[in-house]
């Protein structure tokens, strides 16, 4: 089967995507899943960077990889987003690939939606004002997610240095997203101020925001910026945050976020308080209070994409979806 970036968006839900994350993140956490390390390729001349992904959830059923490259002069030099991808789906019983699809869409919807599995836990309940930063198919994400776990959202502070990209953003999400008011922010700081949640989706070579900005009870969902040193975050803002990773060992390898505050002594590795799976299970807890400041950091997963391609397949076969080759 083949299926198309506009056949994974026909049948892809954040809701149903948000289930199968809780799920495939507790068989991570429980020690069931395959996940390799990542092998990661840079293109310097092109600012690209490509990963190759491959995981296996024996509970979900579900083996696949993923090549997924994030080159920096894409929209730029080709009309193309920074983010593109593919995901080969494997019979678990033979290894025969039988599903070849995008992985564009998908991509965006696996990682807002760990984010919104994230919120669950670690954002205050009553949440009503979200600052979403960067406004590409990851931002519609992040902001899909924090609305369907958090639906009493009635302002969404939109920042983009792109003023113009800004501006279209808005008007499409105001079509998709019923939040009273979505809105384009001239200023960083004015984003932060007064948000009880903060969504960072850049490509940002620098920090975005200061740390010392944050407001009492803030929840921080971190997923861009994956280029050595270079960071969306502070160290003022990692320091005082209680920091929940989608996997430690990850992050700690590929994010500068958190690397260069431990290098630099501000913090240790014992500064991190969980990995998302153990958040899941109950294994540790998540936010305790409504003054603390609580960050998500993520790097991404191939369980979020060898899940996710499974729910695709799974509903695509039903919907009678994309099409059949021989090869």
């Amino acid at each position: 089967m083949l299926l198309t970036d506009k056949d994974v968006e026909s049948v892809l839900t954040m809701k149903d995507t948000i289930k199968v994350m809780k799920a495939a993140f507790g068989e991570l956490s429980e020690g069931s899943a395959i996940l390799p390390q990542r092998i990661v390729i840079p293109v310097k001349e092109q600012k690209g960077i490509s990963f190759y992904m491959p995981a296996l959830l024996p509970q979900m059923g579900s083996l696949a990889i993923k090549v997924v490259s994030v080159f920096r002069n894409n929209p730029s030099r080709f009309g193309l987003p920074t983010t593109l991808g593919k995901v080969l789906l494997q019979d678990i019983k033979t290894g025969d690939v039988v599903c070849i699809m995008d992985g564009r869409y998908l991509t965006a919807m696996r990682t807002g939606a760990v984010s919104g599995c994230a919120m669950e836990y670690l954002a205050r309940t009553a949440v009503t004002t979200v600052a979403l930063f960067g406004t590409g198919i990851q931002g519609a994400a992040q902001l899909w997610a924090a609305y369907e776990t958090r639906p009493n959202i009635e302002v969404c502070k939109v920042y983009d240095p792109r003023y113009d990209a800004a501006e279209d953003f808005t008007l499409k999400m105001r079509k998709k997203i019923q939040i009273p008011e979505i809105v384009v922010i001239k200023s960083p700081k004015e984003t932060v101020k007064g948000s009880d949640i903060i969504l960072t989706a850049t490509t940002s070579l620098v920090p975005i925001f200061r740390g010392d900005w944050l407001e009492p009870g803030v929840h921080i969902s971190s997923i861009g910026t994956r280029y050595s040193r270079t960071r969306e975050l502070d160290i003022e803002t990692i320091r005082r945050a209680k920091i929940v990773c989608d996997q430690v060992s990850a992050c700690l390898a590929e994010a500068d976020d958190l690397s260069i505050p431990i290098k630099k002594g501000i913090i240790t590795k014992e500064h991190i308080h969980a990995s998302l799976g153990e958040i899941i299970r109950g294994v540790k807890g998540g936010r305790e209070n409504d003054s603390e400041i609580t960050l998500f950091k993520s790097v991404g997963l191939a369980i979020q994409d060898v899940a996710a391609a499974k729910l695709v397949y799974d509903k695509a076969l039903k919907l009678d979806r994309g099409m059949e080759i021989e090869i």
